[in-house]
């Protein structure tokens, strides 16, 4: 059985993605079991001796002032999950929740945060029992954490809420019943431990970010097949022009698209069909790679962020302490994914240009919109029109959310990060560039066609055979929208990235 054992501190995004969308089996470490034993042993001291400590003892955020009974702190934690399952909007899709549940349930064994251990293993039975919360998209402010839509998992966990499990929506309780899970009653400090934190933007942002690094693989591809479609000119590439910039990721991607290019005989050499070739061809290591650095930095953020303890306050055991703090604020991850749908965009901004140079026969040698019969036929006239309405989207998706902030709980919380929305932003602003690089994939594979006699490159040849399996040539108009969805999906899938990997060697 493929697994993942949770520790709180070494979890990855492949992991991740293994859990959410390849169904991985979690399991918890030893190590973390007696860290969470020994944590929640020091709540437990503390609730004996009635000491005032917050979200223990006390009410929450604006109520920290007003301390519980000893006899009131359960009412205190059920009341805290009902009353702050606010989220609203569509659902979150299944390998979301799935992440969404890996990523608290890791952040729980850190063992900082004071749930007692058969707690956290109600979790994660519902995780590997296929018991998933339905959790809404929208509601929360990235700081105290992501408490709306955590909230309706927990729900679940105390026998209510609505659950999928095996394909059937229930009510949480019956969700339960039917996996042979018992619901959790749960004690002092266990509701705020379970909702305060940052896991549903984490786990949007880590499944965006390894999609992002796909799509930047594709687009060095997909742009290599138009480069060849146009006969550009490879001495732009030349690994000294870069090496005098040594921006990173532009030195990546001159180094890929000169591997996916190698031994091609439609680019041309500087001087034999012209001097020099327009931005989105000669200027592609600089675009290209200038995402590539942002999205590597986003990977930073998230890789420390899902093993991170985000919620308040903290339990310190060794210390014998329990201190308020701020880590459930979710600015690190809300300027993140901020930034990484400005730099995804991009790679479709470019790609968008791309196709206008493969269709307009007033910048090429090839039939107008890549048709033989134009004027009878379309071509792929509309197919451009679809890529620029994409890329016209995401320019009004990537205005940042991060610098917005609206004060709750009567001011106490007086900064929000509003990561979540940053997060589900970049997440739509994906699925964009995926579509227009289908497009552009389409496109590029069209031009070719028309070159005659020609040898494509090493990684090329790969793409263009790939799309040609799935696709034939467009001689007379059909229905387009079928062919972008297949093309498409052979990009966002890896499906693209993996047989040429596979051939050349890993894209940078």
């Amino acid at each position: 059985m493929n697994k993942v054992v949770i520790d709180g501190h070494h979890l990855t995004i492949q992991d991740v993605v293994n859990v959410a969308r390849n169904g991985y089996y979690v399991e918890l470490s030893d190590d973390a079991k007696l860290r969470v034993e020994k944590a929640r042993a020091l709540v437990d001291k503390f609730v004996q001796e009635e000491r005032v400590e917050y979200g223990i003892t006390t009410g929450f955020g604006k109520f920290a002032e007003v301390v519980i009974s000893k006899e009131d702190a359960k009412r205190l934690q059920r009341n805290l999950i009902v009353s702050h399952a606010c989220a609203v909007g569509d659902e979150f899709d299944i390998e979301i929740v799935r992440a969404i549940m890996l990523l608290r349930a890791n952040a729980l064994s850190k063992g900082h945060s004071g749930v007692r251990l058969s707690t956290l293993q109600t979790l994660i039975d519902m995780l590997n029992k296929g018991v998933y919360p339905v959790i809404y998209e929208k509601g929360s402010l990235g700081a105290s954490g992501d408490l709306a839509p955590l909230s309706h998992m927990v729900l679940v966990m105390i026998g209510e809420g609505e659950a999928y499990y095996q394909g059937e929506r229930l009510s949480g309780e019956e969700a339960l019943k039917r996996a042979g899970i018992e619901k959790v009653e749960l004690v002092e400090k266990e509701g705020l431990a379970l909702i305060n934190g940052t896991q549903v933007m984490t786990a949007i942002g880590a499944l965006a970010v390894y999609d992002a690094i796909n799509l930047a693989k594709a687009s060095d591809i997909i742009a290599s097949m138009t480069v060849e479609a146009l006969r550009g000119i490879t001495d732009a590439y030349y690994h000294r022009v870069h090496e005098v910039r040594p921006q990173i990721g532009q030195l990546k991607c001159a180094r890929n698209l000169l591997r996916i290019l190698e031994g091609s005989s439609l680019t041309t050499r500087q001087g034999e069909l012209r001097v020099q070739d327009a931005y989105t061809l000669r200027c592609i290591p600089q675009i290209h790679g200038a995402s590539k650095d942002a999205i590597e930095y986003v990977k930073r953020v998230i890789e420390i962020e899902i093993n991170s303890a985000t919620d308040n306050p903290l339990i310190f055991e060794d210390e014998m302490r329990v201190i308020s703090g701020g880590n459930f604020h979710g600015q690190p991850v809300a300027l993140a994914m901020d930034f990484l749908g400005i730099a995804v965009s991009e790679l479709a901004n470019v790609s968008e240009r791309r196709i206008e140079r493969l269709v307009n026969y007033q910048l090429n040698d090839l039939p107008a919109f890549l048709t033989k019969k134009g004027g009878l036929n379309s071509g792929f006239m509309i197919a451009q029109y679809s890529a620029a309405s994409l890329v016209s989207e995401n320019k009004v998706l990537t205005h940042p959310a991060s610098v917005d902030s609206i004060p709750s709980s009567a001011n106490q919380e007086d900064h929000v990060s509003m990561g979540t929305t940053a997060a589900r932003k970049a997440r739509s602003i994906i699925y964009n560039v995926s579509r227009v690089l289908g497009i552009e994939y389409l496109a590029a594979a069209q031009a070719i066609d028309f070159r005659g006699d020609f040898k494509l490159g090493r990684g090329t040849e790969v793409a263009y055979k790939l799309i040609r399996k799935e696709i034939e040539h467009l001689d007379e108009d059909r229905v387009m929208y079928i062919d972008i969805n297949k093309a498409s999906r052979l990009v966002d899938s890896g499906t693209l990235v993996k047989e040429v990997e596979d051939k050349i060697g890993e894209i940078e």
